[in-house]
C-alpha cells in the first residue's frame, strides 16, 4: 500500500523538539523520512532522500541555516521552511529571497506550523511569525521590574539571552560569540541569576514576555558592540 502523506525531513538540533514533530506530524498528513541536527547531515539528507519539505532550524553548531540556505535547495525539488525561535526580520527576507519556501516561528504553535507546511506543498509561500503583543495597564509594573533585571546584564550576556530566545545550543552560541563552549555556560549561568530563572527555556520566555529584545535591548547591543 502506498504513503501518499507528504514526506518530509527535520533538520534541527533540539531533540526533544525533534521527537515531539515525529510524534505529532505523522497522524497530520506527514511521513518523517529522516533527522539530522547539524548543516552538514540536513543538506546530504536532503540531496539524498529528496523530501518534499525540509524543516530548517536556524543555528546549528556547524552554521547559520539562513546562510546556508543555498546549500540545502541547490539542485532539488525540496522546498524549505525554516522552523525557528529566531524574530529577526531582516533573516526572514534573505531567507525567502535565498529560495526558502516559508518561515514559521516556533512559538506560532503546531497548528500553525501544519497549515503553513499544506500551503508549501500547494505552491504557496508561507510566513507566520508571532503576533505582537501589547502589555496590558496591570503589566507595566511587571515589564518594569523585568527591564530593571535585564539592565545588569553584561552586553555578552545580553547576547547569549537573544540567542536563548532565538533557540541556539551551547556548541551554536560558541561559535557565533567566538568563546568557548565553558565561557558560553558561564554567561548562560549569569543570565539565569540575574533574571531569577531556572532554565534556559525560562529565561527566554521571560525575556519574550517582557519584550527585553525590543528596540531598548537592540540598542542595548549596539552600545556594546562599538
Amino acid at each position: 500500500m502506498n504513503d501518499e502523506r507528504t514526506r518530509v525531513l527535520l533538520g534541527d538540533d533540539h531533540a526533544i523538539f525533534v521527537d515531539a514533530l515525529v510524534s505529532a506530524l505523522p497522524p497530520r498528513g506527514f511521513r518523517i523520512v529522516g533527522t539530522a541536527s547539524d548543516i552538514t547531515g540536513t543538506t546530504a539528507a536532503v540531496h539524498r532522500l529528496e523530501p518534499e519539505i525540509c524543516l530548517l532550524d536556524r543555528y546549528f553548531a556547524d552554521g547559520d541555516g539562513v546562510a546556508r540556505l543555498g546549500e540545502i535547495v541547490s539542485g532539488t525539488a525540496t522546498k524549505v521552511v525554516v522552523l525557528t525561535a529566531d524574530t529577526d526580520a531582516r533573516a526572514v527576507r534573505t531567507a525567502l529571497a535565498t529560495g526558502a519556501a516559508g518561515w514559521v516561528n516556533k512559538m506560532c504553535g503546531l497548528d500553525v506550523l501544519v497549515q503553513a507546511m499544506r500551503s508549501v506543498v500547494a505552491g504557496r509561500t508561507a510566513v507566520e511569525l508571532p503576533e505582537a503583543r501589547v502589555p496590558a495597564q496591570d503589566h507595566r509594573g511587571q515589564r518594569s521590574d523585568a527591564r530593571r533585571l535585564a539592565s545588569y546584564l553584561t552586553g555578552r550576556e545580553r547576547e547569549c539571552l537573544s540567542l536563548l530566545v532565538q533557540g541556539a545550543q551551547t556548541a551554536a552560541m560558541a561559535k557565533i560569540l567566538g568563546v568557548s563552549t565553558t565561557t558560553v555556560r558561564t554567561h548562560v549561568q549569569a543570565v539565569l541569576t540575574k533574571l531569577g530563572v531556572h532554565s534556559r527555556l525560562e529565561a527566554a520566555s521571560f525575556a519574550m514576555r517582557h519584550d527585553l529584545l525590543g528596540g531598548s535591548f537592540d540598542a542595548w547591543r549596539a552600545t556594546c558592540s562599538r
